[in-house]
């Protein structure tokens, strides 16, 4: 029985995760107090107790405006825990999946970024995310690194269930609408990162870096507004919602900068493995399905905010 091992089992993704491969073997969760990212020896310790054949990383440092002031946590958590885990997963066999950000591109290109394309992050979390994926490339071994975007899920702290909770609280939404990304809903990125792992003998031969988000992209602007349009829908309430302002980045300043447009092109992913996730409007929907079905059922833990 294949033996799984997920970090940040509390997380959006790793939350998820622990139900998606539940069909591929023996899923073992663990948050931050079973493996602290930033003790190297907490994670090699973790690691040999499991005795994992893959090990999935969902953990990471992902406040974004905080790591300017805590770059050097982020770093730890980002940038040198994945390598320790490179090590520990090479040095008993195992497959490493890791996921990492768009946010290693300054987002100036014309075009969608492929893998080969030089990485230049722009914010203390891009260089630490940046930092992990070189960390895990130079230990090597049979690892997947995957880079998403604009996460979000029916749980925890995210844009969709911050826009969703602000919409019914205030009579306009002002929205970036300068910056691009590739919303991608975590239940979506588990399945796909199932379906990767069912490839196992492909994965030894084609290790490396590779794009996974959902498909197409759009501005924090027009995802806000699709956010409300649909739970309008779906909820069956008419009324009451926010409308939704575009803005420019220059007029919502923030701690840490932005890339403009990193979208990502996920060509060789679907080439390689023939994984090609559902556009970012279909995985919305889903999630936001869920949300109203949860709250027209009067449920208390994931209700409409």
């Amino acid at each position: 029985m294949t033996r799984i091992l997920v970090t940040g089992r509390t997380g959006q993704v790793g939350w998820e995760l622990l139900t998606a491969l539940e069909p591929l073997g023996t899923v073992i969760g663990l948050d931050r107090s079973g493996m602290d990212l930033a003790s190297p020896d907490s994670i090699r310790r973790a690691i040999r107790d499991a005795k994992p054949d893959v090990i999935v990383n969902a953990a990471a440092y992902n406040n974004v405006d905080r790591a300017e002031s805590e770059s050097a946590l982020a770093m730890q958590v980002n940038g040198v825990a994945p390598g320790v885990m490179a090590e520990e997963a090479k040095r008993l066999g195992a497959i490493l999946v890791h996921y990492s950000t768009d946010y290693v591109f300054d987002g100036e290109r014309d075009r969608p970024y492929v893998e080969a394309d030089p990485p230049h992050p722009v914010n203390a979390y891009g260089e630490s995310k940046l930092a992990g994926e070189r960390a895990v490339e130079a230990v090597g071994g049979q690892y997947l690194t995957l880079r998403t975007s604009w996460v979000y899920s029916a749980r925890g702290s995210n844009f969709v269930l911050t826009v969703l909770r602000l919409a019914r609280e205030k009579p306009e939404l002002l929205m970036v609408d300068d910056q691009s990304g590739s919303p991608t809903w975590a239940r979506a990125l588990a399945r796909a990162t199932a379906e990767l792992l069912r490839r196992k003998d492909l994965i030894a031969r084609e290790s490396g870096v590779y794009h996974l988000t959902a498909g197409g992209h759009t501005s924090r602007f027009a995802f806000a507004r699709a956010i409300i349009d649909i739970m309008r829908e779906l909820s069956g309430i008419p009324d009451g919602w926010a409308g939704v302002k575009p803005i420019t980045s220059d007029q919502y300043p923030l701690p840490a900068k932005r890339p403009p447009h990193p979208v990502t092109s996920m060509d060789k992913i679907k080439r390689v493995f023939g994984i090609e996730m559902p556009r970012w409007e279909d995985q919305l929907r889903s999630c936001l399905g869920d949300l109203a079905a949860s709250w027209r059922a009067g449920s208390t833990s994931r209700s409409l905010p």
